[in-house]
């Protein structure tokens, strides 16, 4: 028997309790016959000031990971997806690399991770040099910049916001977004990638990759687009960017 909504496929999402974009993102982007299970990481402590902060809240995160897995297992998903980034790119390539069979080995099951899912959507782009723009501290943003690196891409420059709080990264204006895409498309770029899948980036990334004639990767949307995609689910998307809509 199949599940009545979810007749295609289920995806359990892994997501921070302090996170108020990423699951309605995929809602929005949902196709039918496929549902997506939301398990909260539990984040005690917010803040996130400042390098210190940010690994503070990256080590509730691993603290937190495995019993949130396990929560969301008992409704039997087909795949998991990784509704946080940075997390994903922490330690470049082999750090990646670990957090996906960490998952792996608790769930038995494949995963999009936003890392692999934005070096999936360049390659397909043909892309060599990007822009990024994240809500991270520069700790993080350095582990952004040694992932990409390490992939073979050359970052031209990122644009850390420094969100002071895991729940103010949701209160990021499109403004402030739409000038943050601009700076980084005055470099010589085939690409634009945002992470954080608590900024709300999707809309603004469809709308701007039309006025800056560039691809602009949507972290939530690549994500989503990975997962699909993974599963033999072709359907096209409209609204959320190139990736869905045309690949």
């Amino acid at each position: 028997m199949t599940d009545a909504l979810g007749w295609r496929r289920k995806f359990g999402v892994i997501a921070p309790s302090t996170n108020t974009i990423v699951e309605p993102d995929l809602h929005r982007m949902g196709v039918p016959g496929v549902t997506s299970h939301f398990s909260r990481i539990h984040i005690r402590d917010q803040n996130m000031a400042g390098d210190a902060g940010m690994e503070r809240l990256l080590e509730q995160i691993r603290d937190e990971i495995g019993a949130a897995c396990e929560r969301v297992l008992t409704c039997e998903p087909d795949y998991m997806v990784m509704g946080m980034s940075a997390e994903t790119f922490w330690g470049g390539v082999e750090g990646n690399k670990q957090f996906v069979k960490q998952i792996h080995d608790i769930t038995g099951l494949r995963v999009a991770t936003g890392a692999e899912a934005c070096e999936r959507a360049l390659k397909l782009y043909g892309a060599r040099r990007i822009g990024v723009v994240t809500p991270y501290q520069p700790v993080g943003d350095a582990n952004v910049r040694r992932f990409f690196t390490e992939i073979g891409f050359e970052v031209d420059r990122i644009i850390g916001l420094k969100c002071p709080t895991a729940v103010s990264i949701a209160h990021v204006t499109e403004a402030e977004l739409r000038t943050a895409l601009r700076t980084l498309a005055e470099g010589e770029v085939d690409a634009l990638v945002q992470c954080g899948t608590n900024l709300s980036m999707v809309t603004t990334a469809d709308e701007a990759e039309r006025w800056l004639d560039l691809p602009v990767i949507a972290i939530n949307a690549a994500t989503w687009w990975m997962a699909l995609r993974d599963n033999g689910i072709d359907d096209k998307v409209s609204g959320a960017g190139s990736l869905l809509r045309d690949h």
